[in-house]
Order: C-alpha cells, then sequence, then structure tokens
C-alpha cells in the first residue's frame, strides 16, 4: 500500500539521521581526541630528541635554530595526520551511510510490518463484516419494499412478513454476538482454574442433539489450567463443525490423549476433503470452505473456527487440521496441568 511505503521511507530517513548524526558526533570526537594524541606524542619525541632547548610546539622560534625546524617537522607530521584522518573518517562516514541507509530500510520494513498486517486484516475484517451485515438487511428491505407496494396485502401476509424479518434479525444479532465475541478475546482476561478436558466432552456430548453419533475415546483424566466456560465452547465448535461436515447419521471419534506435554482433543469425522488452499485458510475470519461440503441447510458465517483458534491461542495451546479423501481431523493441544510451568497469556488471567 501507498502509505505504508512512505511510512516506510520516512522511516528509513529517521533511523539514517540518528544513526549519522551518531556516527558524525563520534567521527569528531575521535578526531579530537587523535589530534590531542598525535600532538603529545611528537611533542614527547621532540622534547627526547632536542633535549631542554625545546618549547613547547607552535612558540615562535628563531628561523636558524634547531627547535625552530623541528617545530616545522611537528606542524608537517601533525598536518599530515590530520589529513589521513580525516580521509579515513570520511570513508567510515560513508560505509556508514551506505550500510546504514539499507539497514535502516529494512528495520524500517520490519517494524511496519504487523502493523501493516494488522491494517489489511482490520480492513478485510471491516469489509467482510459489512458484507454479512448487509445481506440480511438488503433482504429485508427488498421483501418490505415489495410488500408496501400491494394494496391488498392482507393481516396473514403482513404476519408472515414480519416473521421473516424476525428471522433476518436474529441472524443479524447472532453475527453480531459473534464478532462481539471475537473482539472481546483480543482483550479481555479470562479467569483461569483447573479443568478436566474429559468431563467438558462427556457434557458436551450429552447436551447435543446427534449425541448418538459421537464415539469417545479418553483419558481417566485431562486437566489443564484454562477457562471452562471457554474450552467448552471450542469443543462445542469442533463438534458442530463435524456434524455440518460429514453424512447424515455417519459416526463422528473424539479422543483425547497426552501428547509432549499437552493435553489433545481430537475429533474425526468422514466426508469430502478440505482442499490445501482452503486448509491454510480455515482459520481466517468469515472464510467458509466449499458449501458443497456442507449438508443441505448448514449454513454459517465463517466465525466459529476463528474463535476456536483464539481461544487455543490464549491459553498457551494451538490447533491443527488434516483432511484426506477417508477423514478430516481437527486437534487442539493446550499444556497439561502437572506438567505445565506454563502462565496464562495476558488473555488468560488477570
Amino acid at each position: 500500500m501507498q502509505l505504508f511505503r512512505s511510512a516506510t521511507l520516512k522511516l528509513t530517513v529517521w533511523y539514517l539521521a540518528i544513526l549519522m548524526a551518531i556516527s558524525l558526533a563520534f567521527s569528531v570526537l575521535l578526531y579530537q581526541l587523535n589530534v590531542r594524541e598525535v600532538t603529545v606524542r611528537l611533542q614527547t619525541l621532540q622534547h627526547n630528541l632536542l633535549g631542554d632547548t625545546i618549547t613547547l610546539p607552535f612558540l615562535p622560534q628563531t628561523p636558524s635554530s634547531p627547535a625552530a625546524t623541528a617545530d616545522s617537522l611537528v606542524r608537517a607530521e601533525l598536518n599530515t595526520a590530520s589529513r589521513q584522518m580525516i580521509t579515513s573518517l570520511i570513508w567510515v562516514n560513508l560505509v556508514v551511510l551506505i550500510a546504514g541507509g539499507a539497514g535502516s530500510y529494512l528495520m524500517a520494513r520490519r517494524t511496519l510490518r504487523p502493523i501493516e498486517a494488522a491494517h489489511e486484516a482490520q480492513s478485510r475484517f471491516t469489509s467482510d463484516a459489512s458484507h454479512e451485515l448487509r445481506t440480511p438487511l438488503s433482504a429485508m428491505k427488498a421483501e418490505i419494499e415489495v410488500n408496501l407496494r400491494d394494496p391488498q396485502l392482507t393481516a396473514n401476509e403482513a404476519k408472515e412478513l414480519l416473521e421473516s424479518n424476525l428471522e433476518e434479525v436474529n441472524k443479524l444479532i447472532s453475527l453480531t454476538e459473534m464478532l462481539l465475541h471475537l473482539s472481546r478475546l483480543e482483550y479481555d482476561k479470562l479467569e483461569v482454574s483447573e479443568v478436566d478436558i474429559a468431563l467438558l466432552v462427556e457434557d458436551s456430548v450429552q447436551k447435543s442433539a446427534q449425541g448418538n453419533r459421537f464415539s469417545v475415546k479418553t483419558r481417566k483424566k485431562a486437566s489443564t489450567l484454562a477457562n471452562e466456560a471457554a474450552v467448552t465452547e471450542v469443543i462445542d465448535i469442533l463438534m458442530e463443525n463435524a456434524l455440518k461436515y460429514s453424512p447424515a447419521d455417519a459416526p463422528i471419534l473424539i479422543r483425547i490423549f497426552e501428547q509432549r506435554g499437552h493435553i489433545a482433543f481430537r475429533i474425526k469425522n468422514n466426508g469430502p476433503a478440505i482442499s490445501k488452499q482452503a486448509i491454510d485458510r480455515l482459520f481466517d475470519r468469515f472464510y467458509r470452505a466449499d458449501q458443497s461440503r456442507a449438508r443441505i441447510g448448514q449454513k454459517g458465517y465463517g466465525l466459529g473456527l476463528s474463535i476456536a483458534k483464539k481461544i487455543v491461542e490464549i491459553h498457551g495451546g494451538y490447533i491443527t487440521v488434516s483432511s484426506n479423501t477417508r477423514e478430516t481431523a481437527f486437534t487442539f493441544f493446550l499444556p497439561i496441568v502437572r506438567k505445565a510451568t506454563h502462565k496464562p497469556s495476558k488473555s488468560q488471567a488477570k
């Protein structure tokens, strides 16, 4: 973007200006110190050679005297040394200017890269959110306009119109709640305690309307330090996603195990494979993979997996996905409580 290119150049100039100011200041100081050192050494050498007949350099002397000749030599040597030092310092500062310019540009790019990425993400998020909000609003507007033009609109038709609009309003409320939830996850602090993932999974399966489709294989205890409601939400999101993208009545396998100091939750379902390109973007906000993978009537906003990933990350864990022609598996990992020296991040604990 033009804005960030301009900012990069400005920041580069500032970095380079600071660097050159420091370099020039040190050059002046170094020159003065070296000139003083050379002068003292020449004075000492002159004194040793001529003995007490020499006075300090630069004082008037008789042209024919040995001291005057020595003084001329001292002046000449001092001028030669000064010119050589100035030449060397100029070359050094030119090298600093060139190398510093390149380094300053790289530092400026590195400094602005996270800001640029955040700005692009915010712009993309705003654009996607606007699109998602516009769709139900446009549907409501079109439906209302059509019915208002009908002079013979009956009470039943008006009631149907209101019910249809109410459905769209509920969608808007659901969408805005999800957006607010994502925003809160960025800044809110979650209270954490020791929770058992196995018990959370058991409760979620029991509450699911299709709980009979889930086959659970778990440890006796799988404790981690987390916010219970938040982790339950991750489990519910992944279970709902598995139900959505698997054939009706197909079994879904949930496994809870330990791996390298982490408690792992893995959920597998049958269904069409997810492409490599889709996997790379699967956790992006508002991204939805090929809708042909979903069963008819299954819709969403593409925010669930984004929320799940954010929750897992603020608990110090990570989430992965793999997919082939036979099955798709989502796995999230959280630090196991008996081994974890990990403390909750700023979004976890007050």
